[in-house]
């Protein structure tokens, strides 16, 4: 077999595509890639975002979305766009060029502060496994935007569950029917934020067991976007603690790629069988924990143990944390029986 690509470097908030190292032989079936496609046009792209690094030009496929702090900067970039790609042979559509709000790049809906998906048909009339895929894959697209928790899906995600072959038979349980309601009241109210900039981000922890969720947000109340856990959980025990630390690490992962940044303030709002997290606990809970403290490693901000003062943050169940430990940090006078 022909070489892969050896690794490749990620730009902030994919406003180009990424940077792909690799050897000089392509791998075979790929001269008509869309990798290729994507290499092609932001070639013709980097002499602008070069000339004009404080500007955005984000592009997928034949799509361009160029986005500046001011008109006069980009009607300029605009105008070096289109004569690079027109130079190169590509012919643009007047019809398809949008100049003014809401803009539609990509499946979103962008106004001047607020992101939604387009409207998106939602299948109701299930009959197959392939069409409990197809809903489900387009309502996990949405997720990080209208905030559709896990437990709100939780009745649609179990009908993936049974014989394996697309051709297999399912159908809407009520529980299904009920949730998939819901999801559409939701999309009907819910909207995701433009951030502003020069403001921080921050992160807290909401939900209850086994639910949990997080909302990266900017302060006055701006919700950037939902993060979630897997739908499938491992099938060993989990503790509390263990969830909320991959919940951390996932959120900043996604804000170190949306912005290139870390939080300011992350907000764990725990509640114990005797009352609220103090600091003390805190502090055991990191050293007794091996997945917390890796998922708040290198941080630089602040860990808030209350939650956002806005009322929707403080209208979502805090999870109960449990620091019983089962583990005994001496040996124990007791019979040690090995399984295979």
């Amino acid at each position: 077999d022909a070489p892969r690509f050896a690794f490749s470097v990620p730009t902030v908030n994919q406003r180009a595509p990424r940077k792909r190292y690799h050897w000089k032989v392509l791998p075979q079936g790929m001269q008509n890639s869309p990798t290729i496609c994507q290499r092609y046009v932001a070639s013709l792209l980097s002499p602008v975002r070069a000339a004009m690094p404080e500007v955005v030009i984000h592009h997928y496929m034949d799509d361009v979305l160029v986005c500046a702090e001011n008109e006069d900067l980009l009607n300029h970039t605009f105008d070096l766009t289109v004569k690079a790609l027109i130079a190169a042979g590509f012919e643009l559509q007047e019809s398809k060029i949008q100049r003014v709000p809401p803009w539609k790049c990509l499946g979103l809906k962008i106004s001047q502060r607020t992101i939604v998906p387009q409207k998106l048909a939602i299948k109701t009339k299930i009959e197959t496994l392939a069409d409990v895929h197809q809903l489900c894959g387009a309502l996990t697209w949405v997720r990080p935007w209208l905030g559709l928790s896990t437990e709100d899906l939780a009745p649609l995600f179990s009908l993936l569950k049974g014989a394996e072959e697309l051709s297999s038979p399912r159908s809407l349980t009520p529980e299904a029917k009920k949730a998939l309601e819901k999801v559409q009241d939701l999309m009907a109210s819910r909207q995701a934020h433009r951030c502003v900039s020069g403001l921080p981000f921050m992160f807290t922890v909401l939900g209850d067991l086994p639910y949990l969720h997080g909302v990266i947000f900017q302060d006055p109340l701006l919700i950037i976007e939902w993060v979630f856990l897997r739908h499938q959980q491992s099938k060993r025990l989990i503790k509390p603690q263990e969830m909320m630390a991959d919940l951390i690490r996932k959120a900043r992962v996604r804000i170190r790629d949306l912005a290139g940044c870390d939080f300011e303030c992350i907000h764990i709002g725990i509640q114990t069988k005797s009352g609220q997290i103090s600091k003390a606990t805190l502090e055991h809970l990191l050293q007794t924990n091996e997945a917390l403290p890796f998922a708040l490693d290198s941080y630089p901000g602040k860990i808030s143990l209350t939650q956002p003062a806005q009322k929707i943050f403080n209208q979502d169940a805090q999870f109960v944390l449990a620091l019983d430990s089962v583990q005994s940090m001496k040996p124990l006078k007791a019979l040690t029986i090995f399984t295979d």
